[in-house]
């Protein structure tokens, strides 16, 4: 069913500054340099108070928020289900970079004002609201990251222990049968993974692509779905790059200020872990990877630099293969790059 529309000459642009428990809303009718602010409960009956508080004006809304995570998907996806409402759903970078050329104050109300400004003075661009199957997968990909590094937390605990002449056997004991325990919830939740991925034709099709190239396995390939499965379809490999926070930062001004770049980190926090593993992998084992790695080694670069630069041209790949559904061929991510033995 499509939905309602206003008439469009009436207009009224909304930001939205999203956080766990409040939403800061602004709005601004078109043709109006005021805003009104609002403050809602972040939970479906605020949703529901803040989408009546948008339409009782009876013009079409277009909401702007940044893209925070858990937090913003349930209000996001409220938003784009009631008629008369356009979704933006932005990287943080993005409302980032506008707001300080606003020089605006830092604030919760602050940003939701750069939010309703960015709304309506930049191009809009309305968001598509993830399929059923790939928000599953995200959801249980991200457990599955966070009972990993628990499990590395308690590894370590237990090295400790191991080590240690004053830990009782007890406790020892104790620390092995949680490892074991967090060992077989995390066998469990990748099978249900892999199931929501089997439902989905596309899913399928995309996670095999993924375990095609050299360096990412089927725990990377969940880890890697689960976040890149929910990103709009019309969305540039310079948008995913920005949406993983892998972007270089340059900071360079006149001849006095030339600082080593560095990258945004403004992005997915969680595809840009995801990613780690799977670029030291590639750097190491596939040969035109391992050559780009080289090469940039030999350019001064760090080796976390280097990998960086792996990870991003991992994404690359992984873009290219999704859009045109082939099959991973280094050489023709790297044409010039001889690999080496």
């Amino acid at each position: 069913m499509s939905k309602r529309s206003f008439p469009s000459c009436a207009v009224l642009h909304c930001g939205i500054d999203v956080s766990a428990a409040t939403l800061a809303v602004a709005v601004q009718p078109e043709g109006s340099d005021d805003f009104q602010q609002r403050e809602f409960a972040n939970s479906a009956a605020g949703h529901k108070q803040l989408i009546a508080w948008l339409l009782k004006r009876g013009a079409s809304v277009r909401v702007s928020l940044e893209a925070t995570g858990i937090y913003s998907l349930d209000v996001a996806m409220a938003l784009d289900r009631a008629d008369g409402i356009a979704v933006a759903v932005l990287n943080p970078r993005t409302v980032h970079q506008f707001a300080e050329s606003l020089r605006r104050s830092k604030s919760d109300a602050a940003d939701a004002v750069a939010l309703a400004e960015y709304s309506r003075r930049m191009p809009f661009v309305a968001w598509v609201r993830p399929s059923g199957a790939a928000l599953e997968l995200r959801a249980i990909s991200r457990h599955i990251a966070t009972l990993t590094e628990e499990q590395a937390r308690w590894k370590n605990r237990l090295h400790a222990a191991a080590g240690s002449g004053s830990t009782p056997r007890c406790v020892r004991e104790d620390l092995r049968r949680s490892i074991t325990g967090l060992e077989k919830r995390l066998l469990r939740l990748r099978r249900e993974a892999k199931a929501a991925i089997a439902k989905d034709a596309g899913l399928a099709a995309r996670f095999k692509h993924l375990t095609g190239i050299t360096g990412i396995g089927e725990v990377s390939a969940v880890q890697l779905l689960g976040e890149l499965a929910g990103l709009a379809p019309e969305m540039t490999v310079r948008q995913w790059v920005a949406q993983s926070g892998l972007d270089p930062v340059h900071q360079t001004s006149g001849t006095s200020v030339h600082k080593r770049p560095r990258i945004s980190r403004r992005g997915n926090r969680h595809l840009r872990r995801a990613l780690y593993m799977p670029a030291l992998s590639a750097a190491r084992f596939d040969p035109h990877m391992k050559a780009f790695y080289t090469l940039l080694l030999t350019r001064q670069k760090t080796r976390m630099q280097a990998l960086i630069a792996v990870a991003r041209k991992l994404l690359h790949a992984i873009f290219g293969i999704f859009k045109t559904g082939s099959e991973y061929d280094g050489a023709k991510l790297f044409p010039l790059l001889i690999p080496t033995s």
